[in-house]
């Protein structure tokens, strides 16, 4: 029943965090027609819920789930003080596939930007906001 709970609570979220795919979204002066993302506020509404509001795996959803969400702040740390934008990115966005990223607890970014009919360039927007975001993060 736990499980049950969890993954309700989880399929809950996603649908409130998709159904609001502007969210941080402002808009870039320079180009009226392409808006500017927020990597901090993308954070906030995409994945604190389960990695925390400082990225370290302690988010309120966090002890639902069946595998612990990473701590983001230790990525580059974990790949020989490395941040690698490129493989981040593809994590976030579901081309490199984890357990538990885009494996039913968490949604592979990508895909879901692009159900809510994100244009091509909203998507690739938002995963490099939130990429360059988490690359502020890591620690020393």
């Amino acid at each position: 029943m736990k499980s049950f709970a969890a993954r309700a609570i989880v399929a809950g979220a996603l649908i409130v965090l998709v159904a609001a795919t502007m969210d941080g979204a402002a808009q870039d002066p320079q180009s009226p027609s392409k808006p500017a993302f927020s990597g901090s506020i993308l954070f906030a509404n995409y994945c604190a819920t389960c990695h925390g509001e400082r990225a370290t795996g302690d988010g309120p959803l966090a002890a639902n789930l069946r595998k612990q969400p990473a701590n983001l702040t230790l990525l580059a740390r974990r790949n020989a003080g490395v941040f690698s934008r490129e493989m981040v990115a593809r994590i976030i966005d579901g081309r490199k596939p984890l357990a538990g990223h885009g494996g039913g607890d968490m949604p592979a970014w990508g895909d879901a930007f692009a159900r809510s009919v994100e244009s091509p360039e909203n998507i690739s927007g938002k995963i490099n906001a939130l990429v360059t975001y988490l690359e502020t993060l890591q620690q020393k």
